[in-house]
């Protein structure tokens, strides 16, 4: 049994924290940006292939109290190192520390390096490591003088999915993107809107979403190599996930943009997602884009100041408002790091939330229409 750690932006725990009941995990620690539980190899390969909103999945590999570099040495070297890498494993070690007595991340990186080499030579008899082989990202974290020793398993950060070959000029994070499919009223019903698509990364998510398309199906994983972790275990969870995957449905989805060159790569994207024929993508001006008023929902993010520059941002927001400033029955949902944007759009905010792309703070505003008849 482990314990797992689920890292995650601040703001969409919650949202992680209702995918994992769902997925049958009740006992569950949640903290800002952090969810613990406890589970097995199977739950490791579940999590990191089907949660639609973390950053990462860790396991604890031990935890104590060090308030000098002699305990922080000690403690790790007395460990077992040879149960978790092997003796060509590409460890690499990273330090962050939040209130302790032990503060260089540079000292405790390089201290906890050696205990571990130390250990590790206890085993292999060798004094030079060639970390060759299989990537252990190993984080040495210290808060308030308690170290917690927690191993990476999913290598690469869970918002690579794997689809996205090509992209624009800051595009918004995968997870993220799902995230506000999830905090939006869409669903396979209704027609979906996104005037600002960019490479297509929120309408992907919201198709691969109503297709049940894990994740992580697409993509590598770090514990997969690791030498204590049964491959079998995942191939055999990546096989349920690939056949819970709903081919019948049919979705209303469409993406514009006025760069014909995000238009294809948000295609190519579509296509490579598994999604090419459930979305239509047309190269337009936002104030040209057709629009019934039928109970629609828009979800989309903007170009910004701080995130792109040479944008006349009074410009998109007059010709945002003019298109759907009389529609009353869609739902608007704009994610954007500028906070004047709510004073453009005349409808009434019905909630805003702070959420994360990234290290850049935004603000996810929410505008709810009419219930369909």
């Amino acid at each position: 049994m482990y314990k797992i750690i689920i890292r995650s932006s601040f703001g969409v725990e919650a949202l992680i924290k209702r995918q994992l009941n769902y997925m049958g995990y009740e006992d569950l620690e949640v903290s800002d940006g952090q969810i613990v539980l406890y589970g097995n190899s199977y739950d490791i390969a579940n999590l990191n292939i089907n949660l639609h909103c973390a950053d990462r999945v860790y396991i604890s590999l031990n935890e104590f109290k060090a308030r000098s570099f002699e305990e922080l040495f000690e403690n790790i070297n007395k460990m077992d190192w040879f149960e978790y890498i092997s003796k060509d494993g590409n460890f690499i070690v990273n330090a962050k520390s939040y209130k302790s007595k032990l503060f260089s991340l540079r000292n405790i990186q390089s201290i906890s390096e050696k205990a571990i080499i130390e250990s590790l030579k206890r085993k292999y008899n060798m004094n030079v490591f060639k970390k060759t082989e299989e990537r252990y990202n190993i984080e040495i974290s210290i808060v308030k003088d308690m170290v917690s020793i927690n191993l990476d398993t999913s290598g690469d950060s869970l918002h690579k999915r794997g689809y996205r070959k090509g992209s624009v000029k800051a595009p918004i994070r995968e997870n993220l993107a799902s995230a506000l499919v999830d905090l939006s009223f869409y669903n396979k019903d209704r027609f979906l809107l996104d005037p600002f698509c960019g490479s297509g990364t929120i309408l992907i998510e919201a198709a691969r979403r109503e297709r049940n398309i894990a994740p992580g199906i697409d993509r590598d994983f770090d514990f997969t190599k690791f030498i204590f972790y049964d491959k079998k275990i995942y191939d055999k969870v990546k096989r349920e996930a690939l056949s819970k995957i709903n081919y019948d449905i049919k979705l209303n989805i469409l993406g514009s943009d006025i760069s014909g060159r995000a238009i294809e790569l948000a295609k190519n994207n579509a296509i490579n997602a598994g999604v090419g024929e459930d979305i239509s993508f047309i190269t337009r001006d936002v104030k040209n884009i057709a629009v019934k008023d039928d109970y629609g929902v828009l979800i989309t993010n903007p170009p910004y100041g701080n995130r792109l520059s040479n944008v006349d941002l009074n410009k998109i927001y007059r010709d945002f408002n003019n298109k759907f400033k009389k529609i009353e029955t869609w739902s608007f949902y704009v994610i954007t790091s500028d906070k004047k944007f709510d004073k453009y759009f005349d409808h009434k905010l019905s909630r805003k939330r702070k959420l994360y792309n990234g290290n850049i703070e935004t603000t996810y505003y929410q505008y709810y229409g009419k219930k369909p008849l």
